[in-house]
């Protein structure tokens, strides 16, 4: 590809990668082998990794006189911090899966060929939690952390949790508690 072409395709991932991170309900990375460079680009736009034991992640843009071009250098320190984003991208070095939950990159590291079953096992259980719910407090946790200073950030969770206060699942919550049942949610 051209220079020009390579601008066009960069620009094009970070839009895509940012609609997928944009979306309202839980995302979850399954990295079972390589997640360099735009792989790992696209899990840090999920919301949740998960990665078998022989899983290996790393941004090596440096090492081809470039930098991740994908959101990298931008969802990588928001996760783990900047100074260790840095020192992964400024290095290019890769890092297995017990690291990454170590640094707070992935959320599990799983034996080798099992990840996929986590990831089903942990989406089952959000699904089983109320789907309003779930859509705010992704909406709260990602708005909130975007703003500078914490009254702004409580102030989008407010707003968050004011939509819930009238739903029909807020109210089958309630009832279910009292009955001693599993809620019965319709997302409304």
């Amino acid at each position: 590809m051209s220079s020009s072409d390579v601008g066009g395709y960069a620009r094009s991932l970070r839009s895509t990668f940012s609609s997928f991170e944009a979306l309202p309900i839980p995302t979850i990375a399954v990295i079972e082998g390589a997640a360099l460079g735009g792989g790992l680009e696209l899990a840090l736009a999920c919301d949740l990794r998960i990665c078998g034991e022989n899983a290996e992640l790393g941004l090596p843009e440096t090492s081809l006189a470039i930098i991740p071009g994908a959101g990298g250098t931008q969802r990588l320190p928001r996760i783990i911090g900047r100074s260790r984003a840095k020192e992964l991208i400024f290095t290019g070095r890769r890092c297995g899966a017990a690291e990454a939950v170590t640094m707070g990159l992935a959320n599990y590291c799983v034996p080798a060929g099992e990840a996929y079953q986590k990831a089903l096992d942990i989406a089952c259980e959000i699904t089983q939690k109320g789907p309003m719910g779930i859509r705010m407090a992704k909406k709260a946790i990602n708005e909130g952390a975007e703003v500078a200073d914490m009254s702004s950030a409580l102030a989008i969770e407010g707003e968050c949790y004011e939509q819930l206060l009238y739903t029909q699942d807020r109210v089958e919550a309630l009832a279910a508690f009292a009955e001693k049942r599993k809620p019965v949610y319709t997302g409304k």
